[in-house]
């Protein structure tokens, strides 16, 4: 058995959401042909859709994959190069389970798995992955009486008449510069904006070609040191808008006019306040580290929010339990029923495009009603023992007055004029601090409070 396929690593590379490691020392084409297999048995699919992205290691991996998901009996579709959104379009618009290889945002020497059910309804680790996980360290299940068929198909054009007719972008034309970050929006980008034309967007791209070395930043948005050549062309093209995708294109931030930082919060508030005028009085599900300027919205647009954890799975579980319109998470996810309740920056980036046209105006003076507060944005610390420091945070914070807490994910402390969250990574020796506050001095203070006691500088 390939050294890969121990159950200690297998255990290190099963996270709580995907399958995430470093090529070929904890993944290998091995690993994936019995993950392949694996994974039909626990989530008895009888087809399979599988993409993947430009990392020099995927298409070998997902052909293994491929290859062993017909060993364990299914038909399997490739549609080959891929973003995430549009394997999980190929997914919901085929009605098959399906897997797309991609690391992300991390750096070049990664790979991965994200897998779904049918109808792009996701896999996570207390619905099916560990089980995926576990079959895999038992040698993958079963060999079928007869193997299932490998074909070829190609959605990328459908993806983009999709998501068009989800949010078409119509009024006055846009200059928009798009950061691909040698990412698969230098895939899915030039399908979308061409079905435009020209006439209504003005596309000015950097970094559409795909390499998984990223040999000019990494494809990692929330990092604000990757976005500074997407600053930069804004001002220098004069554009309306700046869109930023990491290297799967599921995440998309936003820069405006002025080359300033859109918070993925405000973003998510102006996407709700569209779904809300479709679909009156619908839910709009927020993570907890969103602003809260997104559940004030909603309330007053007659919609109802739905606070939630952090994490892909959370949103989408409370999507459905809700029949939820729409979600949105600080990190750059947004979450839309319309698609089968799974992430598309795509799509996000779409609504935004399509708000800026018919509003006429600049895109600051367009988001300018939703930033009514002042966001830290992450900030991260290693530390010995997260545990230990977040009970010493609550017993002083949480004896203050005005004040309340909760522990939905990590530790909330919320005053009216002011809030944080500290919460573990799952990954990582870090713990994670967002601040908000009424104005910049009042979250200032509190973020660099908190940070005093984490970094022991008080």
């Amino acid at each position: 058995m390939s050294s890969t396929l121990d159950p200690a690593n297998l255990a290190a590379v099963f996270k709580a959401y995907d399958v995430r490691g470093t090529v070929p020392d904890q993944l290998d084409e091995e690993l994936a042909r019995v993950v392949g297999r694996a994974f039909v048995h626990v989530v008895g699919e009888s087809r399979v859709v599988v993409g993947h992205d430009m990392r020099p290691t995927s298409p070998g991996m997902a052909g293994a994959f491929a290859d062993g998901a017909a060993e364990a009996g299914a038909d399997v579709t490739m549609i080959g190069l891929a973003s995430t959104d549009q394997l999980y379009f190929a997914s919901g618009h085929l009605g098959v389970a399906g897997a797309m290889f991609t690391a992300s945002h991390n750096p070049a020497a990664y790979n991965g798995i994200k897998m779904c059910r049918a109808a792009a309804v996701p896999l996570g680790g207390d619905t099916g992955l560990t089980a995926v996980r576990d079959l895999a360290a038992a040698g993958g299940g079963a060999l079928a009486e007869v193997a299932g068929s490998i074909s070829s198909h190609d959605v990328l054009e459908a993806y983009a008449a999709h998501l068009l007719a989800l949010a078409p972008v119509e009024g006055r034309p846009l200059t928009v510069v798009v950061d691909a970050g040698n990412g698969m929006a230098g895939h899915t980008a030039p399908a979308v904006f061409d079905r435009l034309g020209t006439d209504r967007v003005r596309v000015v791209p950097l970094y559409f070609e795909l390499d998984g070395s990223f040999p000019n930043h990494e494809a990692n948005p929330i990092d604000p040191e990757n976005l500074r050549d997407l600053q930069a062309a804004v001002l220098a093209e004069g554009a309306d808008v700046g869109l930023a995708f990491d290297g799967d294109a599921d995440r998309c931030f936003l820069v405006d006019e002025r080359g300033a930082l859109v918070p993925p919060s405000t973003l998510t508030a102006l996407i709700a306040e569209r779904e809300l005028a479709r679909h009156p009085g619908s839910t709009v599900i927020h993570n907890l580290i969103t602003s809260r300027a997104v559940p004030e919205l909603v309330a007053e647009l007659g919609g109802v929010p739905v606070r939630t954890r952090v994490g892909h799975s959370f949103i989408k579980a409370t999507m459905a339990e809700t029949d939820a319109v729409f979600g949105g998470e600080h990190s750059g996810h947004f979450y839309f029923r319309d698609f089968w309740r799974a992430d598309s920056g795509m799509l996000a980036a779409l609504h935004a495009l399509a708000a800026l046209a018919e509003d006429g105006g600049t895109l600051s003076a367009l988001l300018a009603p939703y930033e009514r507060y002042r966001l830290s944005g992450e900030v991260n610390s290693t530390v010995q023992d997260a545990p230990a420091l977040v009970a010493a945070i609550e017993a002083d914070w949480g004896a203050r007055p005005g004040v309340s807490t909760d522990h939905l994910d990590g530790l909330t402390v919320s005053h009216e004029d002011w809030t944080f969250n500290v919460r573990s990574s799952n990954t990582e020796p870090l713990l994670r601090l967002n601040a908000e506050g009424k104005d910049e001095e009042t979250m200032a203070r509190v973020r660099d409070e908190v940070l005093s006691t984490i970094r022991g500088t008080a």
